[in-house]
């Protein structure tokens, strides 16, 4: 088993532990509903064969149609994506949006595939799982090295089957049925995650220094927003390694070169240092928005922040997080944290059922709405139960998930 998935599966335990939930119970909320392995094959760009597994695991559906994202990367397997669907049930269910978890991915280099290629693989995983997806069934959206046209590739190719259906899938562009708001949503969410927390404690983020570990999607708009809140980005990075500057990083001028150059490799808007050294650089806010298992044991004893909150999932190991615990360091996990990305997927979702579309100041408004209300239900958990706010989003979630089990009946 990988340690994503035990991790995943430990941190559930804990909190069915405090329910007592018994456990024919506890059995029943781990295990997925349906897990599809595809193989897919295609002609790659130099007329050779390429063959490539892909995934789609449904974990639950109590609360409502599976949700989750697909990913394109080589460590994809099926143990990864079955902890990642597990952790989109008890994300959907601390927000209180009507879905259940999925995820889904594909085992590739992504990075070093054309678009071509790109395309061919995305339309070919779909004619694998197709009749197990909807928009009253599976709801798919991006996640690592997807994005809205690859989206767009499969809203296309699932309407080859089905029909016209916009809510087959999320993350969409805004000319086929999209949300405003929805790129920005997760590293968004992080941001409303964070200033709720500093606000029960009567502060805000003026003046904090943050860093960001991870500048794709999630982590240069974390950055961004944070900088409009009135904090300052001292630390970033990206598989180039990390990139330091105390008197404050122009998150801007950090995108422009990203999108110039493909990474933050030769930035000089701030000092170049090794990617891990980045997690125990000083700050009040560090924010691991990149992949799974980053902080350990070894590498929470070094960290200097005050706040760690989660844009990524898993970022932290359970060893990690007892760490981080045992300093007083205050850990905003990544099920409420990041969950600005699938609140905002909810209302796209919502939006395309209707036919009727927002602006975007509708869906922030909304947006935040959802995260102040669940951070005071979190908040509140955890001092009822004297936890941390982890397992306090645990157990609010699989309390969630058991209730509606329960009501439906086997």
């Amino acid at each position: 088993m990988s340690d994503f998935l035990e991790s995943t599966r430990q941190y559930v335990a804990r909190a069915c532990e405090l329910l007592k939930i018994p456990k024919d119970v506890q059995i029943q909320l781990q295990t997925p509903h349906r897990e599809v392995r595809v193989e897919i094959n295609i002609k790659m760009d130099d007329d050779s064969i390429g063959t490539f597994m892909g995934f789609r695991v449904q974990h639950d559906n109590a609360r409502g149609p599976f949700k989750g994202g697909l990913r394109y990367h080589h460590h994809v397997d099926s143990e990864e994506v079955t902890a990642l669907a597990s952790l989109m049930t008890w994300k959907t269910a601390v927000v209180e949006v009507p879905y259940g978890g999925a995820k889904g991915g594909i085992q590739c280099h992504a990075r070093d595939l054309s678009a071509r290629e790109t395309q061919a693989i995305t339309r070919s995983f779909i004619d694998g799982i197709h009749d197990v997806i909807g928009d009253r069934t599976d709801i798919p959206a991006p996640d690592m090295n997807t994005n809205g046209q690859v989206m767009a590739w499969i809203f296309d190719q699932y309407a080859k089957y089905h029909g016209y259906c916009p809510g087959v899938v999320t993350g969409k562009p805004i000319e086929i049925g999209g949300s405003q708001g929805r790129i920005a949503a997760t590293g968004r969410g992080c941001v409303y995650a964070t200033m709720e927390h500093l606000a029960a404690q009567g502060d805000s983020l003026a003046g904090k220094d943050v860093i960001v570990q991870g500048f794709g999607n999630v982590g240069s708009w974390a950055a961004k927003l944070y900088v409009e809140e009135g904090a300052r980005i001292v630390g970033i990075s990206d598989i180039s390694g990390g990139y330091v500057n105390a008197e404050g990083i122009n998150v801007d001028e950090a995108i422009a070169h990203c999108a110039a150059h493909g990474s933050l490799k030769g930035f000089s808007g701030a000092d170049a240092i090794d990617g891990t050294a980045l997690l125990t650089q000083p700050c009040d806010v560090l924010c691991p928005a990149a992949v799974a298992g980053v902080i350990d044991a070894d590498v929470a004893k070094d960290v200097q922040a005050s706040i760690v909150v989660e844009g990524a999932n898993g970022p932290t190991t359970p060893a990690g997080d007892d760490t981080l615990r045992s300093r007083n360091i205050v850990v905003i996990p990544d099920i409420y944290a990041n969950a600005g990305g699938v609140t905002v997927s909810y209302f796209e979702w919502a939006q395309n059922m209707q036919h009727f579309y927002w602006d975007e100041t509708r869906v922030n408004n909304e947006l935040k709405t959802v995260m102040q209300r669940s951070y005071a239900n979190l908040a509140a958990t955890a001092k009822s139960h004297n936890i941390d706010l982890r397992t306090a989003a645990f157990v609010m979630a699989v309390e969630r998930v058991a209730r509606a089990t329960a009501l439906r009946g086997i």
